[in-house]
């Protein structure tokens, strides 16, 4: 495979790393057999906080039958910003967000095990997409390292064994085997031994995981790329889920090996490195050229790299150019996943990075930070081409306001009075039951900008419908629905001024939802003689439009969670490190959290908060501590005070505090601890899980 080039090879080097101390949780590779054969990642600090929380849905599902479209992201070495398991400090950190394009996504880099980050996999999943590590052996390093793993057909199921072990206690869903080193031909019969043995136990642990094989090493033991599939590399793809062929194949390639693959040809991958390093068609801006051929001859693509973006730094920026290169991939592939398919479904548009953070419209972070683990579903918003052909730009903008986490949608342009600009959000699946769907959305804009949404249904009997939810009649545009749903009393936040919340029950019992769209529009004035004076003023001149869409959510009315109180958790805090200077404090420390009598947690991700509290002036018993959800907005700004500092958010039931700073007026800390469920709700924090630390005499 390419060797991607290292940004940060002039970095000083980092301090030796242990694992086994305690420090803010990181994800990290494993380096030889001895550290996988002797498990001893399971003992690292890190381990339980590089479990994935977020399961694959529908949970043990095989591929389906059909070409697929596998994505291997490397990119600087990996380990990046994404290493940072809490989050890091980066808005303009790598993301992918295309994930409604893709089946398969690979983590991989030149450790001999690449573990994926929590992170990806969380997101991934979330997006119904299988996440795979990697295990590589170069170089002659990888020569020794293979000659050991091989030396006896047990040794060969055992570090399988340790492989599998590992996938399935992290979360993820297999392996992408690739051995760059050429083989002793004694040792091939052990080498397939390998192979077959983690195939076989991957499936029995994790049913619908996968193991595929990378074209280099030959059923005879030399390192040769085919670049096809053929009689040199088959006998590993007959053992395997599939095959990752590498990137200098020839048009006619895809079709042999589709030939040879037979009613496997589906897990045929051809390679295309978008680096253009060789790769057919050239990769880059022209990547789609490989995807055509491949597509056409019905057999699956591995796209390589396609941080080829950010690495380069694509013009004009990287949002733009990210949207624009995965627009080619849609226009060749297709779209590979739907969204919603269950219920509760709930996205605030959040990319995993931003310049703030919001909670129910209330700011409670302004600063840089990263994280993709807190990705919600991702919109499938159309790229266009050109710009000045579309009145109303709409882009996730960081930095506009958030309803919620650090992401929105934001509608920027030009709109003529009677005129309305569709945008496609989201293509689901969702089949509507018996109960009424609520449907709940918020909106903030500025003068008479309006944001409706359109849902489009189908019914084998009915056919399809289009319902238009809108805060007024529309009858400019209203013929273009089947039916109008006006939103007559929407609710405006009283903790977040200027965000409307609008919400309507829907009951469409047989139906299934297809597609959700935003409707931008303009609210008309309500009576003759406004709507006579606005005519006279308004010409076909169009006006200055703008709008932030800040979250949807879409659920049923039996799907209200009831949070637990403060007292049916435990909550320690362990690992206590103290630090600073005479003038002042810091405090290291490890939370951790359960809910008592072994049930299992029902939340997905948990906002951590501390609460400072004073010598002379300890909160009361029964006095509650403010929260976005209560707090009256600030005099300053308009914007919500909360007693409650945000420290970040955390998907286990742990969160490791590092280096926290500690007044001198300060007697002790309320570090509080807030479910959140998948809706977007979270407990009121005032009956929030906590615990308390007392500073003084430490």
């Amino acid at each position: 495979m390419p060797n991607q080039s290292d940004d940060h090879n002039s970095d000083p080097p980092p301090p030796p790393f242990d694992p086994s101390k305690p420090s803010i949780p990181i994800s990290y590779p494993i380096n030889s057999l001895e550290d996988l054969d002797s498990a001893s990642y399971f003992t690292s600090f890190h381990y339980p906080f590089n479990k994935s929380t977020v399961p694959l849905h529908p949970p043990n599902s095989a591929l389906p039958p059909r070409p697929r479209l596998l994505v291997c992201h490397d990119m600087q070495g990996v380990y990046v910003d994404d290493k940072w398991i809490q989050g890091g400090h980066n808005s303009g950190a790598y993301a992918i967000w295309h994930w409604y394009l893709i089946d398969v996504f690979v983590y991989f880099s030149h450790n001999l095990v690449t573990l994926p980050p929590p992170c990806w996999t969380n997101t991934a999943h979330r997006h119904g997409v299988k996440v795979l590590g990697t295990f590589i052996t170069e170089w002659d390093e990888g020569a020794a390292i293979c000659k050991k793993l091989l030396s006896t057909k047990e040794s060969a199921h055992k570090y399988a064994e340790r492989l599998a072990e590992l996938a399935v206690a992290l979360g993820f869903d297999g392996w992408l085997l690739n051995l760059e080193v050429k083989v002793d031909i004694g040792q091939i019969p052990n080498l397939k031994e390998f192979v077959s043995h983690l195939t076989q136990t991957m499936h029995s642990s994790l049913p619908g995981s996968l193991v595929i094989w990378y074209d280099s090493v030959t059923i005879d033991g030399e390192l040769s790329w085919q670049n096809q599939l053929n009689e040199k590399n088959k006998p590993f793809f007959d053992i395997s889920d599939g095959i990752f062929i590498n990137y200098t194949w020839k048009e006619d390639y895809p079709k042999l090996s589709a030939r040879v693959a037979g009613d496997r040809k589906f897990d045929v991958y051809l390679g295309i490195d978008v680096f253009g390093r060789g790769t057919f068609g050239g990769g880059q801006w022209t990547t789609n050229v490989a995807l055509d051929v491949i597509k056409k001859d019905d057999v699956s693509a591995a796209v390589f790299a396609p941080g080829w973006v950010y690495e380069t730094k694509q013009p004009p920026d990287f949002q733009t150019a990210q949207n624009r290169w995965w627009a080619l991939v849609e226009k060749s592939w297709g779209i590979v996943q739907n969204y919603p398919k269950v219920l509760p479904f709930y996205s605030n548009f959040d990319q995993g990075r931003g310049n703030h953070i919001s909670i129910d419209g209330a700011e409670v972070l302004s600063t840089q930070w990263n994280n993709i683990s807190s990705q919600s579903f991702q919109p499938f918003l159309e790229c266009v081409d050109d710009p000045t052909s579309n009145t109303i730009d709409v882009r996730v903008d960081c930095s506009e306001v958030s309803f919620s986490g650090g992401g929105n949608l934001t509608f920027k342009g030009t709109l003529e009075a009677k005129a309305y600009v569709s945008t496609r959000l989201f293509l689901g699946e969702l089949f509507m039951g018996g109960l009424p769907v609520r449907f709940t959305y918020s909106v903030k804009s500025e003068g008479n900008s309006q944001v409706g949404l359109s849902l489009e249904f189908s019914s084998e009997m009915e056919g399809k419908k289009k319902l238009l939810l809108a805060s007024q009649e529309t009858n400019q545009f209203s013929s273009k629905f089947d039916e109008t749903i006006v939103l007559h009393q929407p609710t405006k936040s009283e903790t977040a001024p200027g965000w409307v919340i609008q919400e309507s029950n829907i009951s469409m019992n047989g139906y299934t939802l297809t597609e959700i769209r935003a409707i931008c529009y303009r609210k008309q004035p309500e009576n003759s003689e406004h709507k006579s004076e606005a005519r006279s003023k308004t010409t076909q001149d169009p006006a200055e439009y703008f709008a932030v869409l800040g979250h949807i959510s879409i659920s049923t009315s039996v799907q209200n969670t009831e949070f637990p109180p403060s007292t049916s958790w435990i909550v320690e805090g362990k690992d206590v490190e103290w630090g600073g200077s005479q003038g002042s404090k810091t405090l290291s420390l490890k939370i951790s959290w359960k809910l008592k009598d072994g049930w299992s947690s029902r939340f997905p991700r948990y906002n951590i908060y501390v609460e400072k509290l004073k010598k002379q002036a300890v909160r009361p018993q029964g006095r509650k501590l403010e929260t976005p959800a209560l707090a009256p907005p600030n005099a300053r700004n308009g914007k919500t005070e909360v007693a409650g500092e945000y420290l970040g958010e955390s998907q286990v039931e742990a969160f490791y505090v590092s280096d926290f700073i500690i007044p001198s007026a300060i007697s002790s800390l309320k570090y509080i601890i807030q479910p959140c469920d998948s809706g977007g709700a979270s407990q009121v924090l005032d009956d929030a899980p906590f615990f308390q630390f007392n500073v003084e005499g430490q």
